[in-house]
């Protein structure tokens, strides 16, 4: 949300401080249960990219929609989980403790890392990187099929 701030100066604001870097448009890509979702936003030169959101955790962005729902799956599978503290190159703790597939995944929501990457980091062939996000949006689904049967929303 842009809020206007006085500025102690006779100088007038360059045009770049008067246009706010919000995204010209959002909307909800994807609305999982327990107040967590994708919310699509694309800006005024046309970039589209998807913020994930849920509760206090928000502000984490993709540039595409199947990293951003991979990390909601992996948020789902470790009962939340939050980055902030966690420093530039460091793995929340609840990623560590949930297991290699979901470590794995994690692994493939960060700039510059890929399948082959993560294979190599475990020492398995990609294929079984495949597998393990498989297995991680398989198991979130069940957890938020159960929530719902439960009537969580």
């Amino acid at each position: 949300m842009a809020t206007a701030t006085t500025v102690a100066s006779d100088e007038p604001m360059s045009k770049t401080d008067e246009q706010s870097p919000e995204a010209a448009h959002e909307s909800v890509y994807e609305e999982y249960v327990l107040d967590v979702r994708i919310v699509e936003t694309t800006n005024e030169s046309g970039e589209t990219r998807y913020r994930f959101e849920a509760g206090t955790h928000r502000g984490k962005e993709f540039e595409k929609p199947e990293t951003a729902t991979l990390y909601a799956d992996i948020y789902f599978c470790t009962n939340g989980f939050e980055e902030e503290g966690t420093g530039d190159r460091g793995v929340p703790p609840e990623i560590i403790g949930a297991g290699r597939a979901i470590l794995a995944s994690y692994f493939l929501t960060q700039p510059s890392i890929d399948q082959h990457w993560a294979a190599s980091f475990f020492g398995v062939k990609p294929h079984r990187i495949r597998e393990y996000t498989k297995w991680v949006r398989q198991n979130a689904e069940q957890i938020r099929e159960g929530a719902a049967d439960r009537g969580i929303e």
